[in-house]
Formats: C-alpha cells, structure tokens, sequence
C-alpha cells in the first residue's frame, strides 16, 4: 500500500512500479486547496481531491495497470458519492453513518470496464517525475509535511519504547507519553491539533475529537489515551 500520495506523477510512477494498491489523500487535498485559495467548500465534482483520483483512476484503467486504487482521508460524504465506482475506498464511521441516513439512487461515476478519456500514456524516469513534482505545489508540500511526520513519529515511538512498559502505569509517564503524541501531531505548535496536521486515520480523530469542533486539544488526547489503556488493561 502506497501511502502519503497526492499527485498525479507518483500515481504513474506506482503503477509502473506494479505496486499493488495506492491511497490518494482526498481530504487533504481538499484541505490544501481551501488553505491556499480561501475558497470555504467545493462542489462534489470540482473537489479537487475527487478531481485527483478520478484522474487516476481513469488513466489506470485505460492502460491496464493492475494497481489498485483506493480513496482515503474523505471529508464529506459528497467526496464519496461522486467516486462511486472506485476500486476501493477506505470510509471512516462517522461518514459511513452519514450515508446509512441519506436517501436517493447512487450512480456509478467510475467504471473500470468504460473509463473516461485520459492523457497519453506516461513513461517517467526520475527526472520527468522529479520535474512534474516540482510543478505541483501541492503535493511538493503535502508530501514533505507528511514524510517529516512519519519521521518525527518514528523517533518519539523510538524514545517511549526506551522505556519500561511497566512506567506507563505510572501518572508521570502516562503524561509524558500523552504529551509527546500531542506534540508529534502540533505540526504549527500553535496548542491545538487540526484534522490536517493529525497523522493518524480520520476514524481515531473522530473519535478523540469529541465536541466535533475539528480540533483536539491535549485533555481530548489525554483522555483518548486513558481510555484505550483502560480497555487494554481490561
């Protein structure tokens, strides 16, 4: 599973790798491009996200890669609808409910035996790839935010695994390890945890983020954790 993809160029480049299954990011595209235009929402079509893999997923069918793709990081529920079709797509409960209650016929929007018209086929060597990233602003900066996460989660797990599992019985280091994932996921520092900075899966936002006001302040962290090793601990 190729994560952490959000343009086009690292798409061919999967699939002429004959990888396996990739994930674009829907919801943080979406998210980059109403940061950066100011724009408050986008039609289900004119998401840029669903534009994105909508793109793949035609030109993968097109040429007869076999890698798979499936949608993640969804926002709302029209991002869903309007990739209707798509190989797989990875929903998180809260939406998964939204749609159980919404009423009306479902159309295919992609089909993987009657694609929609493409570009030419691509055939990228490090340099066209490196040359297309560089014109894609957005996942030029997406991908680095989230490879320098990756790494500063592999260095935290790296320092709680050093250590004594018996210390996170304790209050003291039960604070620490709480405080350590709150920093790790304050990309900007600001005290607060936006579903754009958080690293981990939309489903554990959801359900830390429990006023659903989109941020998780340190207690919505502290509390969550307490939790999961309370059920551990069961």
């Amino acid at each position: 599973n190729l994560t952490l993809l959000f343009s086009f160029a690292q798409a061919v480049a999967a699939a002429e790798a004959g990888v396996t299954l990739i994930s674009p990011f829907v919801g943080r595209i979406l998210d980059w491009y109403k940061k950066s235009t100011g724009r408050e929402s986008y039609p289900g079509p004119e998401d840029p996200g669903v534009v994105s893999v909508s793109q793949i997923f035609n030109y993968f069918k097109t040429y007869g890669y076999k890698t798979e793709v499936m949608g993640a990081s969804f926002r709302n529920i029209d991002e869903i609808i309007e990739l209707a079709g798509c190989d797989l797509l990875t929903i998180s409960p809260k939406l998964l409910d939204q749609l159980r209650h919404t009423e009306g016929e479902l159309t295919r929007k992609l089909n993987a035996f009657n694609p929609a018209p493409t570009e030419e086929q691509l055939h990228l060597d490090r340099e066209g790839f490196v040359a297309m990233m560089h014109k894609d602003q957005m996942a030029t900066e997406k991908l680095q935010e989230g490879i320098t996460g990756f790494t500063r989660a592999i260095e935290t797990l790296e320092a709680q695994l050093a250590h004594r599992l018996g210390e996170l019985e304790g209050a003291s280091a039960f604070q620490h390890a709480a405080q350590e994932i709150f920093l790790l996921n304050d990309l900007d520092g600001d005290g607060y945890i936006t579903r754009e900075e958080w690293l981990g899966s939309d489903a554990v936002f959801d359900a830390l983020d429990t006023d659903h006001d989109g941020r998780l302040m340190p207690a919505d962290v502290r509390g969550g954790l307490g939790a999961a090793l309370a059920i551990s601990g069961s």
